[in-house]
């Protein structure tokens, strides 16, 4: 509980000093902005592990292979980066780069799922031979 406290510090701190510097500096105020969104990811890294190491056990427990696995935290850090992404840009004033880092998110994460769909589809053949 207390890691959340220290996001939200973080976040409002770094929004705040970024508003009050983009008035005489935007350049600045984005580079104040990224930083601490890059903090706040690193303090976001620690969670993400102990909750990766809880889906090996229940793969392993499930019997899942990596191979069916793997697609699904590509896909999950595909779709958090481009929305962080996207975000940034949108941020900067560049919503058309934003809109295309989008889709090419969309389209990379369509692609890393390609051998999830694959292993659903020849458990469902394998099922119904």
């Amino acid at each position: 509980m207390e890691e959340i406290g220290k996001v939200a510090a973080i976040a409002v701190a770094g929004a705040l000093c970024a508003l009050v510097v983009r008035k005489t500096a935007p350049e600045v105020g984005l580079v104040l902005a990224l930083t601490a969104g890059l903090v706040l990811l690193s303090l976001a890294l620690g969670a993400v592990e102990g909750v990766r190491d809880l889906m090996d056990v229940l793969a392993g427990t499930a019997g899942l292979s990596p191979a069916v696995l793997s697609p699904v935290i590509k896909t999950v850090g595909i779709a958090i980066l481009t929305r962080v992404t996207a975000e940034v840009c949108r941020d900067a004033g560049e919503g058309g780069i934003a809109a295309f880092a989008e889709t090419a998110g969309a389209a990379m994460a369509l692609s890393v799922a390609v051998p999830l769909l694959r292993a659903v589809l020849e458990t469902v053949t394998g099922l119904l031979w």
